[in-house]
């Protein structure tokens, strides 16, 4: 019997694939029974990007243990509030992929992305999608978006892959590392990850096997390897996202901008919703603070009642 560690590329419900990485040889694999219902609060015990520890033989791979992980996204489903589902692990940088308009940018559900990645320390990029087809019409929203955001403090890369626009930076900020492409279905994340490695088809995928097909493409996880170097996570779109280990106090701490702004508020801990003499408040009334991040602050705190 063969036994290794490896890292899990594709997750497809009950079967996954595996490579020893940094080489790119897949194999197929299944999780061990009791390994499957350790986490009932979660809808997958393994997600991909995970490391895991395997046993092998002539009938093939048993996974038999998951390695602790450095950091993961995770968001709970709005219509189902008692379980979360684990996007990916072991992340070196996420990029939120969004375009203001085909279809419009839903600030409150790129805010609750950024939040669960500030919970769990993983850098975010935004990444502005399809800009060929608005940044001549809508030149003061861009404008707009990109202040409420750069002034968070996020970096935004704006791109197109029409044009080619954006794409080699991007490229060369995803070498030699593992990078999560996540947002809402139809944004441009397939085209996107296509257009920085043209032989990656993560639509239909490439890595196929027997026992994977008859799924539908749209619920797969799949890590590809990038020609330039490092590895890109592909997830599907996603529509709702809900929060998850986080507490209706700490949200606040997880907005970078108001972290700082905090500390001049008069009352410790402060809510920033009725308290006299918060700076968060102050900051929004002056200008200082982008309306647009506070209402979605106060919207994750009206979240936060519904899941308790």
């Amino acid at each position: 019997m063969k036994t290794g560690e490896a890292t899990v590329v594709k997750n497809a419900g009950s079967h996954y694939l595996l490579a020893e990485l940094p080489v790119w040889e897949l194999f197929p694999a299944v999780l061990r029974g009791k390994l499957r219902l350790k986490a009932s609060d979660i809808t997958n015990p393994i997600a991909v990007g995970d490391k895991v520890r395997y046993e092998a033989d002539d009938d093939g791979a048993v996974i038999t243990e998951v390695l602790p992980r450095r950091n993961y996204v995770i968001r709970r489903s709005t219509n189902l509030s008692r379980q979360a589902h684990i996007i990916a692990a072991n992340v070196d940088r996420a990029y939120i992929v969004v375009s203001l308009y085909f279809p419009q940018v839903k600030l409150p559900f790129l805010d609750r992305i950024l939040v669960t990645c500030e919970l769990y320390g993983i850098p975010a990029t935004i990444v502005l999608a399809k800009t060929d087809l608005y940044r001549s019409l809508a030149p003061e929203e861009l404008a707009h978006f990109r202040a409420i955001y750069e002034g968070a403090g996020y970096p935004v890369l704006e791109t197109s892959v029409v044009e080619g626009v954006g794409i080699d930076t991007l490229r060369e900020a995803c070498r030699g590392r593992v990078n999560l492409f996540s947002g809402e279905s139809g944004v441009g994340k397939s085209s996107l990850i296509k257009a920085l490695d043209p032989s990656l088809d993560p639509k239909i995928g490439e890595i196929s096997l027997a026992h994977l097909q008859g799924k539908h493409t749209t619920s797969l996880y799949q890590m590809y390897p990038l020609a330039s170097g490092g590895y890109v996570i592909d997830s599907p779109g996603i529509r709702g996202f809900g929060l998850v280990d986080v507490q209706k106090e700490e949200i606040a701490r997880y907005f970078p901008e108001m972290l700082k702004l905090s500390a001049h508020c008069r009352f410790t801990p402060c809510t920033h919703t009725h308290e006299p003499g918060c700076a968060v408040k102050d900051a929004v009334d002056e200008g200082l603070l982008a309306p647009e991040r506070y209402n979605s602050y106060l919207g994750m705190l009206e979240e936060d009642k519904k899941f308790r």
